[in-house]
């Protein structure tokens, strides 16, 4: 059973969002829908397509309550505008009544244009290279100016903050609890002799805007104009190789090929320190650890123990502690090369 069983009595904010608020908030900025609304495929946030009187259709984006102010999603935003100024293909909110975030029934919404496309093929080599060329566009923009209200990638809000909150909330299973902690701790000693980009380090990486959260399902790939790249909501202060490496996949040979190839397409506009590659598997255990803990704060939504029924279970943690140990390991050996 999960560690964490969400009340019947309680009601989740979204539970508020009915078709009828998605329509009538579409209205407010003069999008009127013929009637047609289907959900998108979203866990942090409630996205849908819609249909409208004119025969075109938008995407429609309602923000998960108290998760970002909203200068955070401004923000957000006007990196996407930086994005599509710089001919970056990016799916940005329209600007609708001289704005894009609007406020309908409690909740916070964008509008974007309906984008179609498929999940990019990452044994194609030609496909990564176009990605990175790409990539090295979307990080010129992001060196250009920081980021004011939204968060750095780091230790702190990734390992540090998320394991306080696990511990405190009794999130993990009490059979695996001792040892979770123990994994743990050998995992926090390797990552904060890697993860060090507080500027007093003459060897950290340079810190940029980023996508964020840069995986195969958030591009969309089409044949004649490549990729586009959706959903900012992660967008945040990093190294520029966080965008990089959940594009790599299967075994090490494999993903030096991937790496390769992405790099070829990236350096053709922007030049990458290679020592940033020691930062993979780091980062990836930083993902792994912040993914428990994200899976265990939306425990209320009714959507997540519908759709990831097997958390919080003795056997989730107790395979959680064995890939810790994995990370362990994988970050001890020598990072891949390009």
């Amino acid at each position: 059973m999960p560690a964490q069983t969400p009340s019947t009595d309680a009601r989740h904010p979204y539970d508020s969002l009915t078709p009828d608020v998605v329509m009538d908030a579409l209205a407010t900025v003069g999008l009127f829908g013929d009637g047609r609304l289907m959900a998108l495929s979203s866990y942090e946030n409630r996205v849908y397509l819609a249909h409208l009187e004119d025969g075109s259709a938008v995407v429609a984006k309602f923000y998960r309550p108290g998760r970002w102010s909203d200068d955070a999603i401004r923000e957000e935003h006007a990196f996407a505008a930086e994005l599509i100024a710089s001919e970056v293909p990016i799916a940005a909110p329209l600007v609708l009544d001289g704005r894009t975030l609007h406020h309908h029934a409690g909740f916070s919404f964008s509008v974007s244009p309906r984008r179609g496309g498929r999940r990019p093929e990452l044994d194609d080599f030609e496909v990564l290279e176009w990605t990175g060329r790409f990539l090295a566009r979307i990080h010129s923009v992001g060196a250009a100016r920081p980021f004011v209200h939204r968060p750095v990638l780091g230790l702190d809000t990734f390992v540090r903050e998320p394991y306080d909150w696990l511990v405190e909330h009794d999130s993990v299973a009490p059979e695996v609890r001792t040892e979770w902690k123990a994994v743990f701790k050998d995992t926090l000693a390797l990552l904060q002799d890697a993860v060090r980009w507080d500027g007093a380090d003459v060897e950290s990486p340079r810190l940029l805007r980023l996508h964020g959260d840069c995986h195969p399902g958030n591009i969309l790939w089409t044949p004649d104009e490549g990729p586009h790249f959706v959903d900012l909501d992660d967008a945040r202060t990093g190294p520029a190789v966080q965008d990089l490496w959940m594009l790599l996949d299967g075994e090490r040979a494999q993903r030096t090929q991937q790496l390769g190839a992405l790099l070829d397409g990236y350096e053709q506009f922007r030049n990458f320190d290679r020592r940033e590659l020691a930062l993979i598997e780091p980062l990836r255990t930083l993902r792994l650890i912040h993914y428990s803990a994200w899976l265990a704060r939306r425990w209320d939504d009714p959507t997540f123990p519908m759709n990831f029924p097997w958390f919080g279970s003795a056997d989730y943690w107790s395979g959680q502690v064995l890939m810790l140990r994995e990370q362990i390991e994988a970050m001890q050996e020598e990072p891949l090369y390009a």
